[in-house]
């Protein structure tokens, strides 16, 4: 799965255990655009991701956390934290 299409899956995951619809983001998006998201369609912006997150009140981060993991599904959670601090460490 490309990461596209595991931003998409990773998208609509969030959005449904929110109990949100797609309209739900009508302030920041069409429902077109947040359709073509889920199918992996588009790619979003940072700018757009941030939004997004609003709504889903959740950090980006999470957003792109859960991208990952559906686009490795073999990763875990805590594999994926242990190679993000690793390469934070270096960034001091």
């Amino acid at each position: 799965m490309d990461l596209k299409q595991a931003f998409g899956v990773a998208l609509r995951q969030l959005r449904n255990k929110r109990n949100l619809s797609q309209e739900d983001f009508s302030d920041i998006s069409s429902r077109t655009y947040m359709s073509s998201l889920e199918r992996g369609l588009k790619s979003p912006t940072i700018d757009k991701i941030q939004q997004i997150s609003d709504v889903l009140e959740i950090h980006p981060v999470s957003i792109m956390v859960a991208t990952y993991l559906a686009a490795n599904p073999g990763t875990t959670i805590d594999a994926l934290f242990e190679r993000v601090k690793s390469d934070l460490d270096v960034v001091d």
